[in-house]
């Protein structure tokens, strides 16, 4: 199975355009304040409008007002909806768009309930658990702690970079990989040659 690739954290138009070259499934746009990566609702519809046929548009949230998602949902035409905070299963269905959660992962985590949480989930992403950070760290968790029996689509994410993701390919298997600082020069910048490094790596390891 090709392992489809995600880039996550899309800020610019040159980026985009090199993460399309260079074989990205699905860029990752950020609606969340708090993040470096943060872009508005009239940029991200700029950018998603420069999307060619068959990249996904992901949109990422973090505990946000209903009524502000519904705004970005108005003027982003996003094909796929990310939750990174808090929210319960029904607070991520109510958009009438498909869905996926992220889990940050620790030792104590039961991942088995988590996909039964959100059965209505198109898959889990799989983040590293830093205190305080709902995601976008840079940090690794330990792959081990991930059930060879998930129900779910498996999005792994966290502390990926071109030099491990065939490690992390080979070992865990999962649906998807997911990256953001791993292929950046600077915070929202990111750099096209780790990008192409990072996707032919993850492709040539599935």
């Amino acid at each position: 199975m090709a392992v489809r690739v995600k880039i996550c954290g899309i800020t610019r138009e040159q980026d985009l355009h090199a993460a399309c070259d260079a074989g990205a499934d699905a860029l990752g746009f950020v609606f969340y304040e708090k993040s470096p990566r943060n872009v508005s609702a009239r940029d991200a519809a700029a950018l998603v409008r420069k999307l060619p046929p068959f990249v996904q548009s992901v949109g990422l949230f973090v505990n946000a007002a209903p009524a502000f998602i519904e705004s970005v949902l108005k003027a982003v035409p996003l094909d796929l909806l990310q939750f990174h905070g808090d929210e319960t299963a029904a607070d991520c269905a109510c958009h009438g768009r498909p869905y996926i959660k992220a889990v940050r992962v620790s030792p104590d985590m039961d991942l088995l309930k988590c996909a039964a949480d959100f059965e209505d989930a198109r898959g889990l992403l799989l983040d590293a658990f830093v205190p305080g950070v709902p995601g976008g760290t840079g940090e690794r968790f330990d792959w081990r702690l991930i059930p060879a029996t998930m129900p779910k689509a498996v999005i792994l994410s966290g502390g990926l970079t071109p030099d491990n993701v065939a490690e992390a390919v080979e070992q865990v298997r999962p649906w998807a990989v997911d990256v953001s600082s791993g292929v950046e020069m600077a915070k929202g910048i990111k750099d096209a040659h780790k990008i192409a490094q990072f996707i032919a790596n993850a492709k040539e390891a599935s």
